[in-house]
């Protein structure tokens, strides 16, 4: 298994491991052929925010995670600041309990940690809420939320 970065020789890859996540859990996909064109846009419009990691299997991509990178506005007073989320964490079935998830979330902190950021969140399926806790995640009692659809 080899981690890198992703760059956008990784797209079609990228949107095969989201279709695999929806299709994984459940969604129904009435997909109207733009699916790939409209990843590919998504990706490259992201990209200036966004660092994104794919392991693989020989040829095959079998993980990712993305860390979106958010600027605090500046205050006077206070040092900037900036913080990480931590989103799109999927790894295929077949490739699960090897370590995967692991290293795509050490290989996210190590960045977020040489940028320098205030800290790292991110929203926890149910199954993955142990992998979090391994490596060091824990309740945010400090945050809300307000549901506003999707």
């Amino acid at each position: 298994m080899t981690l890198r970065r992703a760059t956008a020789a990784d797209v079609a890859a990228l949107a095969a491991l989201r279709r695999a996540w929806v299709e994984e859990n459940g969604g129904v996909i009435v997909d109207t052929g733009t699916f790939e064109r409209d990843f590919a846009q998504w990706y490259a419009a992201e990209a200036g925010r966004r660092l994104t990691w794919v392991a693989a299997a020989g040829d095959e991509a079998v993980g990712m995670l993305n860390l979106v990178e958010f600027h605090r506005m500046p205050r006077p007073g206070r040092l900037h600041s900036t913080w990480g989320y931590i989103s799109n964490v999927f790894v295929l079935a077949g490739h699960r309990n090897r370590g995967i998830g692991r290293q795509l979330l050490e290989a996210a902190i190590g960045a977020a940690r040489e940028r320098g950021y205030a800290r790292l969140v991110l929203s926890p399926s149910d199954r993955a809420r142990p992998l979090y806790a391994r490596v060091g995640f824990g309740a945010a009692d400090a945050l809300m939320l307000m549901p506003l659809g999707e």
